[in-house]
């Protein structure tokens, strides 16, 4: 059982690598210890939001990943 994480943007660059899977279910808390300080001190960010199964969450902390999900990290969009 299992949850793919996948970093996008500036987050890639932090986490070095595109994604990895972790054990499930994964909650909020799991997510912050499965993307290491780095990327974990980026999500605690307002700007960056949290989608999960396609959906970006409202509340990102209330994450409740299951089997088969996937987590995207998405980085604040910057431009004009």
């Amino acid at each position: 059982m299992a949850v793919t994480i996948v970093f996008l943007g500036p987050l890639r660059e932090i986490a070095g690598e595109d994604g990895r899977k972790v054990a499930a279910p994964l909650d909020w808390a799991g997510l912050l210890e499965s993307v290491g300080p780095d990327v974990a001190e980026q999500l605690n960010s307002e700007r960056v939001n949290v989608a999960c199964a396609g959906k970006v969450l409202g509340d990102k902390t209330a994450l409740q990943a299951v089997d088969g999900d996937e987590i995207a990290l998405l980085p604040p969009v910057s431009g004009g």
